[in-house]
């Protein structure tokens, strides 16, 4: 499972429309409008950088408003929620 962090600039008037698209998207699991020099932050689970690929090169890149984005690859995951997730069975 690959998991990634896109950071997406778009038009100013289209960020809701643009969270919206991108959310509906297979492996995107959340998106989030944020404040700072983004507008949207996609959370991606993909099963390959296959699929990422064409998530961020076909898929996103169909989407006129987004204007630039910047994927960050997740070498670890060190949060307290997916260690509650695994340790949490049974209680």
């Amino acid at each position: 499972m690959v998991t990634s962090i896109i950071l997406i600039n778009t038009e100013r008037t289209k960020i809701n429309e643009v969270a919206e698209q991108v959310a509906e998207m297979e492996g995107v699991s959340e998106v989030y409008s944020v404040s700072g020099n983004y507008d949207l932050i996609a959370i991606v689970h993909v099963p390959s950088n296959d699929a990422l690929a064409d998530l961020v090169t076909k898929k996103m890149l169909s989407i006129q408003a987004i204007l630039k984005s910047e994927t960050m690859l997740a070498f670890k995951a060190f949060s307290r929620h997916d260690l509650e997730a695994m340790f949490g069975v049974g209680m």
